[in-house]
């Protein structure tokens, strides 16, 4: 089994900054690319960025340049440094991670931009 543990969301103002972290734990051996997710209310879940063990990292187009994916093989754990906070990024973000050819989900954390 494999458990996902996820802290950092909260209420941010408009231009603020969050940083979410994700750490990883249980059969996790063969554990490889790790991410980010969000669901606003009434939209689909969408990729926001992902990060291989190796470190190559892939962002969406929305929070390029604003977002920084990162992850310390050492702890298992995957971070997601969001600046320039915008009411728009309001979803709850769900945290990813592909064990072989498996694929685990957090239970997720409500970011919300609101001033």
């Amino acid at each position: 089994q494999v458990q996902l543990v996820e802290s950092g969301g909260g209420l941010v103002q408009p231009g603020g900054s969050l940083r979410l972290s994700c750490a990883a734990s249980g059969s996790i051996s063969s554990l490889n690319n790790m991410g980010w997710y969000r669901q606003a209310p009434g939209n689909k879940r969408e990729l926001v960025a992902t990060v291989t063990r190796r470190g190559t990292t892939n962002y969406a187009d929305s929070v390029k340049g604003r977002f920084t994916i990162s992850r310390d093989n050492a702890k298992n754990t995957v971070y997601l440094q969001m600046n320039s906070l915008k009411p728009e990024d309001t979803a709850v973000y769900y945290c990813n991670v592909l064990v072989g050819w498996s694929v685990y989900w957090g239970q997720g954390t409500q970011v919300t931009v609101s001033s």
